[in-house]
């Protein structure tokens, strides 16, 4: 239960990412954040040496160096702004925010080594804050979430579960002593939406070994106050990380890419900002959208490598059944030091291969997969290259263009299939993808039929077609204001237990039930 509230937290992004953005970083913003900024300034200049917090026009101008990735330039930053005012403790969490992505951008658990002692050291330091300001409990969660997050993605889900915990018992004494800092609820409102989304099986590990509770509408609400305040330089931050949550909590595809494509990011000049169009592109069906922003992704100059973007060009080329995918999986997996998606980059060269017709490439690519990361596609690329047998190859090119919203021509895909010529596990999966393209191409009640029928073969059985076919039909019945339904298909959802993917879909039927109360 530990892995799914923390799974639950760090959805809204790439494996966690939860800081996104640059802001403006000019004056008034800073003294709106802190009226008694000339004030800290001059205890520095006369030595005192009081530890205090202050979000100076030079702090967030290292806040923008590192939302843009400029992570060696904000660290030279970091030292001399140190050296300059040794007690702004606002250094302490700009490091917090640099280290978290060095380690989530590259994976690398040897530098997790490294940098792990400079986490104990930043803790020590904020501890020393004036407990009297808001930016004391608040600096603390923060680096406490970055922690919690990066322990979750080397799998030590105790201490991410312990580091979350405390941040959270942080946020919540900030809440109740300060009611009117209003960037508290920024985390606040995310912690208590994914504790909301947790499906009934798990509630218990939760309430047993932590304080933690919340529902996805408090957090929504929470985060809605988080917005009201207009002057925060991180109200940019806090309009995607919103977005997020209404796309993955709320079903909200649509909103949330609109809301998204109307804050004027710039994906050409800024990764992150590229990651952030270009994940709403694809999860909202405008895989075409998504080919153009990860075609013209920033490369080179000072910013740090994103290897993950050239995964995801990957996914976008190869739902269109483009075979050049494989160059961008062969690019990540070179440049991308960590463990996680290196087996699912793996599958899908595999399957660039197979959509040519190539057995011998599929067969060698699936020889380089050999498991050992927790990550739900490197286990799934790991089961099929266990089953040592290629996928059929219509059901994958339906697959992948439905996947890429191409849904007329996956139906084609899937109507040129001798039905009887299938397998069981095969004929389940065409049942299954068949639900899939009619509910993309509207037809409910023909979805809802392929889906039930899906249900009653497909129960039983270790894949996810099952379950993932009853939160569909549960999705529609949501869409089609039939909320008696919609609940019936989402318990049923929870009431499968598949071998794989079964915690997100039950994440999904969760937030689904708390919808159609």
């Amino acid at each position: 239960m530990l892995r799914v509230l923390l799974l639950t937290f760090v959805v809204f992004s790439f494996g966690g990412v939860r800081s996104f953005l640059s802001a403006n970083g000019d004056e008034k913003n800073s003294i709106a954040l802190n009226p008694d900024l000339a004030a800290c300034e001059a205890r520095t200049t006369a030595g005192n040496n009081e530890k205090y917090y202050a979000l100076t026009t030079p702090a967030l101008a290292i806040y923008n160096r590192v939302m843009s990735l400029d992570l060696d330039g904000a660290q030279a930053d970091i030292d001399a702004f140190r050296s300059k005012y040794p007690t702004n403790l606002a250094a302490e969490h700009l490091e917090s925010y640099l280290d978290f992505f060095r380690l989530y951008l590259k994976g690398d658990e040897r530098l997790n080594e490294r940098l792990s002692a400079r986490f104990d050291r930043r803790i020590d330091a904020l501890d020393q804050g004036d407990e009297n300001s808001p930016y004391y409990r608040y600096a603390l969660a923060e680096a406490r979430l970055h922690r919690s997050l990066i322990h979750l993605r080397f799998e030590r889900h105790l201490s991410a579960f312990r580091e979350l915990n405390k941040a959270n018992k942080l946020l919540r004494d900030n809440a109740i002593l300060f009611p009117d800092f209003l960037l508290t609820y920024k985390d606040l409102g995310l912690l208590h939406a994914a504790v909301g989304s947790i499906p009934p099986q798990y509630k218990w590990g939760v309430e047993l070994f932590s304080s933690l509770n919340g529902t996805i509408q408090e957090g929504r609400e929470e985060m809605e106050l988080a917005l009201t305040n207009k002057e925060s330089p991180f109200l940019l931050e806090t309009e995607v990380l919103y977005a997020f949550l209404e796309l993955h909590l709320a079903g909200e595809q649509e909103a949330a890419y609109r809301k998204v494509n109307a804050l004027g990011l710039t994906p050409k000049t800024n990764a992150l900002h590229c990651f952030i169009m270009a994940n709403l592109a694809m999860r909202s069906g405008r895989n075409e959208i998504a080919l153009r922003i990860l075609e013209g992704q920033p490369r080179g100059g000072r910013v740090a490598d994103f290897p993950y973007l050239d995964f995801m060009l990957g996914l976008v080329k190869l739902r269109n059944l483009d075979p050049t995918a494989r160059i961008h999986f062969q690019s990540f997996s070179v440049r991308y030091p960590g463990r996680h998606f290196k087996e699912e980059a793996q599958q899908k060269i595999a399957w660039s291969y197979w959509l040519e017709k190539d057995e011998a490439g599929y067969l060698r690519a699936m020889e380089r997969i050999g498991g050992g990361s927790q990550a739900g596609g490197d286990q799934n690329a790991a089961r099929e290259a266990a089953r040592q047998r290629a996928p059929h190859p219509e059901l994958l090119r339906a697959r992948l263009l439905f996947d890429g919203n191409y849904c007329t021509r996956a139906r084609a895909q899937l109507e040129s299939i001798d039905v009887k010529t299938l397998t069981e596990q095969e004929h389940l999966e065409y049942l299954y993808r068949t639900g899939r393209v009619l509910d993309g191409l509207a037809d409910y009640d023909g979805a809802i039929s392929f889906y039930l029928r899906t249900v009653q073969l497909g129960r039983e059985n270790p894949a996810f077609y099952a379950c993932k076919s009853a939160l569909q039909a549960g999705l529609i019945e949501e869409k089609r204001a039939k909320k008696a339904q919609a609940r019936e298909y989402f318990n049923n959802c929870l009431n499968i237990s598949p071998a794989e993917y079964k915690t997100g879909l039950h994440l999904l039927a969760k937030a689904g039930l708390d919808r159609v109360k």
